[in-house]
């Protein structure tokens, strides 16, 4: 090469470039944030990286994040950042804290709160609130740099509240004029440098309270009236998750939103135990709004979507039970040493059957011992079917329940069972795999920001690469085609073109992996949320250097204290 000396030279790694070509021995020349050269550099760099022998690829992109709170006041973007993800999307699902009223901050932390398990407390405490409209919303998240890049998307719930108030709330019928100020909202949300717009229909995403989402049933002309706006804005994207219950008619929502708006679209893409083989059905419909001209594609998890049961946790097996609730609210290690008393247990025991509220959750899916897992260290995301907790207590002569009471209290209360609730229905993770191959599907759904006391599914980019490529007992994927749809294929989805490749003019994100030893740790709870408030994270080994914009963010799982990470306002061309 030629030119100015290179800032940063990646020397001799096994560059996969995101364009599903073959892996190949390169070097990775940058100057500032671009990558000038992949191939071979004969200039020594201002610094250099010994890649021998190293997987050199581009920054992860994770399309579907919940740090809409988080980036308004860290600087680093944990979970995501410590996995190799250099671009995190938020603002998905409909919920977020912008455009808004000072009347509704109270509301959009409960739906918030509700929906992603983010502790209201954190939130109160955290939140600056010095913003109104989404483009002040924006300033505010621009004013803080982050260790990687963060793009927003405008939520519903927040424009219905705007416009809307406690009917919105309420999910009252918008009329005409408020479906045309919600669009004019969302419109300029997109021209401050929103990505998209977003919206939920399922049944699933509550409020603290236990309302339903203020979105669950608008109705389509609300649903296509701010499409239709999206679309005067000339960009952006259109998100939404549903329970698809009618299929017919919300499959047809989306579409109408894509055809009145002509924008892409993106949805939730799962396999439910309730209809094992409904997703193929969703897969024939991209097929047919594709041979329609219309770009929707399914956003599909890496793994099983489930839930961690633990002491630590938001949730377990006996949350519901009344002598449980005694301790509830001691440390876990107070509770313990209360819960290791025999007579104690007996009580416990005891009282569950008969005394138990069965419509609270703890009458539910955590008592689904056949679906059970112990998670393990390093964590099994694809267990054996016959390892499953009722199986154990089996062959151990033993009840299940009273056998998941001894479960809880190892490792100080820190273990974690797994119930794999979505993708899992033959014990398998072939419908996964599936999913992914379709070429009208990316990867998605990691949720890295939320849910921070019952998932930790901010490693799905990890689990991409480990599980799929090297691990897995069955059908696996090849490097080049997850690199592909992690980097490239994720970013191009929401318009952010400029990355994704390496590539000569690209943004300078970069990771540089030992393969080999690219691991995941088990989950582990911190408290370091504003006002104590507890997350879950979780450890990689094997990302050597994590770079972003040409700067290193981490190197061997730790920071760097760099913070080259910026808000990315709206769509990005292809560099010339």
């Amino acid at each position: 090469m030629t030119g100015p000396q290179p800032d940063l030279v990646i020397r001799g790694g096994i560059v996969v470039d995101g364009n599903g070509g073959p892996e190949r021995e390169a070097d990775v020349a940058i100057v500032g944030d671009t990558i000038v050269t992949v191939g071979h550099v004969e200039q020594t760099g201002r610094r250099e990286i010994d890649a021998d022998g190293s997987l050199v690829t581009p920054g992860w992109v994770d399309v579907h994040t919940h740090y809409d709170g988080q980036a308004t006041w860290d600087q680093q973007l944990a979970p995501s950042s410590v996995h190799g993800v250099t671009t995190v999307v938020m603002g998905n699902c409909g919920v977020g804290f912008a455009p808004v009223h000072n009347r509704d901050h109270q509301r959009l932390i409960e739906l918030m709160e509700g929906v992603e398990d983010i502790p209201g407390a954190a939130l109160h405490e955290g939140l600056a609130w010095n913003w109104s409209t989404f483009g002040e919303y924006l300033d505010a998240v621009d004013s803080i740099p982050h260790d990687i890049d963060v793009a927003a998307q405008v939520p519903h719930g927040a424009l219905r509240l705007f416009v809307m108030g406690a009917r919105g709330a309420d999910g009252d019928k918008a009329t005409p004029q408020e479906i045309e100020e919600m669009a004019d909202l969302a419109k300029e949300a997109i021209e401050a440098g929103a990505l998209g717009f977003t919206t939920s229909r399922t049944l699933n995403h509550r409020t603290s309270r236990g309302d339903p989402t203020p979105t669950l049933k608008a109705a389509r002309e609300e649903l296509v009236g701010i499409a239709r706006g999206v679309g005067r804005a000339g960009t952006g994207v259109l998100q939404l998750v549903s329970d698809f219950i009618d299929v017919s008619d919300e499959f047809g929502n989306l579409r109408a939103m894509v055809e009145a708006s002509l924008r892409p679209a993106s949805f939730t893409l799962v396999q439910s135990p309730r209809d094992p083989d409904g997703y193929r059905g969703m897969l024939n419909l991209l097929d047919e709004a594709h041979a329609d001209g219309l770009e929707i594609r399914g956003q599909v998890a890496t793994r099983g979507i489930g839930l961690l049961l633990g002491l630590q946790g938001t949730l377990n097996p006996f949350m519901a039970n009344p002598v449980y609730m005694e301790v509830a609210d001691l440390d876990v290690a107070a509770r313990v040493a209360v819960m290791g008393d025999p007579a104690f247990k007996e009580r416990l025991l005891a009282a569950d059957e008969g005394q138990r509220d069965k419509s609270k959750v703890g009458g539910g899916i955590v008592r689904i011992f056949e679906n059970m897992f112990v998670l393990g260290d390093p964590p099994d995301y694809e267990p054996d079917p016959s390892t499953n907790v009722a199986a154990q207590a089996g062959r151990a002569g033993r009840e299940p329940l009273e056998y998941v009471y001894d479960l809880l209290l190892r490792d100080v209360g820190r273990l974690f069972l797994y119930i794999p609730a979505l993708n899992y229905v033959d014990g398998r993770l072939d419908a996964v795999r599936e999913m992914l191959l379709h070429p009208r599907t990316v990867p998605g759904l990691s949720d890295g920001g939320a849910h921070v006391g019952t998932i930790s599914d901010g490693s799905f980019p990890t689990t991409l690469l480990t599980h799929w490529c090297r691990d897995r007992d069955g059908e696996q994927l090849t490097v080049p085609f997850v690199v592909q749809a992690q980097c490239r294929d994720t970013a191009w989805a929401l318009g952010l073109r400029d990355r994704g490749v390496l590539a000569p003019g690209y943004k300078a994100d970069v990771n540089v992996i030992d393969f080999e030893r690219l691991s995941i740790a088990s989950p582990e709870m911190h408290f370091d949320l504003p006002a104590g408030g507890r997350r879950l994270l979780q450890r990689a080994d094997g990302y050597l250097h994590t770079i972003v914009s040409g700067v290193p963010i981490y190197e061997s799982g730790q920071s760097t204290g760099e913070f080259p990470g910026r808000l990315v306002r709206g769509a990005r061309s292809i560099p010339s």
